[in-house]
Parts: structure tokens; sequence; C-alpha cells
């Protein structure tokens, strides 16, 4: 009886593994040859769904820190571009080159790499989260004052800035192990932690900014620490589960080898200088509209918080593109990779491109949701109505640089984001400091920076190198 029963507990054991095994194998088998469109919408739409209403609870953030004044609106716009720096490197950066390392190793069949580069991911993350924070703390101030932050606006800038980056560790871990889920297929985690953290953020957020029963006021001080109590749960939400091993993936103590980070940052390095460069050029930009005084930076910076509306929606899609790429090369499935990422491409262009449409036609649909100051709403609808004409380069752009991610080729995406980086940076302050431009002109040269980063990024789909099978 007791072997019988042994037998029976094994069994019982063994299924949840099976389980999984049949999960993944469900889950790779119709990367490889299941219809394009289905396939990348079941990927994409959790990610797209979850990661809109995260963004929502920032814009619902702004607007609870819009009754706190200009000032707050400017402190929160200067901090803003180091904020994005931050999440474009772990999630599109060096999140970007874990998805892909994961992708290649579950479409080449190498399960045990797949689950060691999960432990090089944290190592990764501890290191650049440290970074961050003592970074933002050393430097945050005069940066922000650089950035034309004066008076109360550079108070509230250096107030709130403190406690967002305290928890970059928590970030950095949370979003390079969403991306190793994302990477082997599983999306549905990923987003049921963000849409977790969401529910808890829309109320603990105002009650930490205005106060609420035995809460204090803490001003624009709470949403900082708010955002830093999510991320802090949510990474040990993952971390367990990722200990489990019910994910596809396991994490666990893993000897430290050069090749799997190579095989991390040959992908993420780039990609996180292209971050770098990207937000780079936001700050910039921020910097000659601060010349204009607080008022434009407050509307610039409403106006502009629309541009990462739109990247959630876009990394949701060019995430699911990452990962069928990825596990394609590394099936030796070229061909189809290339198609994957056409089809993306065009989807693209048209749920950016409707956005940035009706953004140019109606400013007031989006700047109204946070203020009504005339002085701030003129330079937003500006910037707005030329901009936004062009969105959909923008989020053409986007995707095929994801796609040349999971096919492991970054060269054009980033030379596509140094050239955007020169024209809106360079050109933009040269407009302003050089030939006193206003607003309009401004304006124009970030819309020409975007024209340029879609063409030159669109030169990965032509080579035919970038398509080839790769199975390390």
């Amino acid at each position: 009886m007791s072997e019988i029963a042994a037998a029976r507990i094994r069994d019982v054991e063994a299924r949840p593994i099976d389980r999984t095994g049949e999960r993944k194998a469900k889950a790779r088998t119709a990367m490889l040859h299941g219809p394009i469109i289905p396939t990348l919408a079941k990927l994409a739409l959790p990610t797209i769904g979850v990661m809109v209403v995260q963004t929502m609870v920032g814009v619902a953030e702004t607007y609870y820190l819009g009754f706190l004044g200009t000032d707050a609106l400017a402190g929160v716009a200067l901090v803003f571009p180091i904020f994005m720096l931050m999440t474009t490197m772990s999630n599109g950066g060096l999140g970007g080159g874990v998805a892909s390392a994961v992708a290649r190793a579950i479409g080449a069949g190498r399960q045990r790499d797949a689950d060691a580069l999960v432990f090089h991911s944290v190592v990764l993350a501890i290191i650049a989260g440290a970074i961050f924070t003592v970074g933002v703390l050393w430097a945050g101030p005069a940066l922000y004052h650089a950035l034309g932050g004066r008076g109360e606006a550079l108070i509230a800038a250096t107030r709130y800035s403190s406690w967002l980056f305290a928890a970059a560790i928590a970030v950095w871990i949370v979003n390079l192990l969403a991306s190793a889920l994302r990477g082997s297929g599983n999306v549905k985690v990923p987003a049921l932690v963000t849409l977790v953290g969401a529910i808890v953020l829309i109320p603990s957020s105002p009650a930490l900014i205005f106060g609420f029963g035995p809460i204090p006021r803490l001003g624009i001080a709470g949403a900082g620490i708010a955002f830093g109590l999510y991320y802090t749960g949510a990474m040990l939400v993952l971390l367990r589960y990722m200990r489990s091993g019910r994910s596809g993936l396991t994490l666990g103590v893993a000897q430290l080898e050069r090749r799997l980070f190579a095989d991390i940052l040959k992908v993420g390095l780039p990609t996180a200088i292209n971050a770098v460069q990207t937000n780079l050029c936001v700050i910039l930009v921020t910097g000659a509209v601060g010349l204009f005084g607080t008022a434009a930076l407050a509307g610039y910076g409403i106006a502009s918080r629309l541009d990462y509306v739109m990247i959630p929606i876009l990394f949701g899609l060019s995430s699911a593109v990452l990962t069928m790429v990825g596990v394609n090369i590394g099936a030796g499935k070229g061909g189809r990779a290339r198609h994957i990422a056409w089809i993306s491409a065009l989807i693209g262009i048209g749920i950016t491109g409707t956005i940035g449409l009706v953004a140019a036609l109606a400013p007031s649909l989006w700047l109204g949701l946070f203020t009504d100051d005339p002085s701030v709403l003129a330079p937003g609808a500006t910037y707005l109505r030329v901009v936004g004409l062009v969105y959909g380069l923008f989020g053409f752009g986007f995707v095929v640089s994801f796609a040349g991610q999971g096919a492991g080729t970054v060269l054009w995406p980033s030379v596509a984001v140094t050239a955007r980086l020169i024209v809106a940076a360079g050109l933009g302050w040269a407009a302003v400091k050089i030939l006193h431009g206003e607003m309009a002109m401004l304006s124009a040269i970030v819309a020409l920076s975007l024209v340029v980063y879609a063409t030159i990024a669109s030169l990965v789909m032509l080579t035919p190198s970038a398509w080839r099978p790769r199975m390390a």
C-alpha cells in the first residue's frame, strides 16, 4: 500500500510539471506554425490591455497632482524623462535583451540556458537599479535645475524623484523578470501583476498625496511613495512565482557565465543605449521648452505625456513581436520571422497614427483633462497639432526596432535613435537659442526627427543578414 500511495503522490506532483510542459510546447508550436495575427493578438493583448491601465494610473496621478498647482506639474515634467529613461531601459532596453535571449534559447530547445538567464537577469537588475538610485539622489537636483527648474518647481521635482527612485532596484527586478516571462510566451502573469498594482495605486496614490483618515497629507512625495510600495510588492510576488517553477521558467541560483551575460547584453546593451538616447532627446527638448517659461514647460509636459500613453500599446505589441521573431529565428525560420515583423509594423502604424490624428485635430480632448490654464494649454496644443500628425511613423519605427531585437540585430534601430537625437535635440536647441524660434518651430523639428527615425529603422527590414537563422 505504501508503494502504491507513493506512486500516486509522485504522479500528482508530476502533473503540474507536465501541464506546464504541455503549455510551453503548445505556445512554441503556435509561434512557429500558427496563424500570425491570432497568435500575435493572443500574446500582445494581455500586455497591451494591462499596460494601458497602468498608464492611465499615471495619467490619473498627473490629474491628482494638477490640484497641487502649476509648480507641481512642472516638477513632474522635469522628473518624467528620467523616470521614463529607467522604464524604457528596464523594459525595452536590457529587458529586450533578456526577452530576446530567453526566446532564442527556447526556440532552440535550450531550456537550461533559459532558466539560467533568469538569475543573470536578477543580477543585472540589482546593479542597474542601484546605479539609478544613487545617481538620482546625487545628481538629480542639479539636473532639474539645468533643465529649467526654479523655486517651488525645483523643490517639487527633487522631493518627487527622491521617493520615486528609492524603489529603482524593485522596478528593475520586476521589469526584467516580466521580460523573461514574455520572452518565454508567458504574458498573463506579468499582465496580472501589473493589473493588480494598478488597482492598488488608484486609491493609494491620492490617499498619500492628499491624506486620508490616519494617513497624513504628503503632497507630491505621496505619489512617489505609492509607486515604491507597488513595485516592492510586485517584486516579491514575481520572485516567489518564478521560484516555484510554475512559470515555465525557474529562478534559482546559477553559476554566472560570461556567454549568458553576453547573450543578454549583445541585444540589451545597444538597446539600452538607444533608450538613453531616446530619453536624452526628451530631456534636451524639455530643456529647450524650459527656456519659454514654467507655463510652457507644464504644457509641453502634459502634451508629450501622450507619447507615453502610446508606448504601452506599442510595447505590448512589440513584446509579442520580439518573442515570436526570437523563437522563429532560434528555430531556423528567418522568413517567417520577417513576415511577422512586417505585419506587426503595419498594425503599429494603424494604432498610433489614429491616436495622433485625433490629438492633432482636437488637442483639448487630452490637454483639458489636466488643466484649464490658457497659458499652459496654448503650448501643449501647438505641440500636439504638429507632432500628432506623424505619430504613426513613431509606431512603425518602434515595432520594427523590437523585431530587430528579436532577431538579434540592432544596428539600424540604433542608428535611427541617434539620428532622432541629433535632429530633435540638436536642431531644436539651435532653433530656440540661435534662431529664437517659438513652440511651433520646435514642434516641427520634433516631428521631422520622427520621420528620420522611422526611415532609418525601416532598413532593418530590408537587410537580408538580419533574418538569417542564428541558433545560439
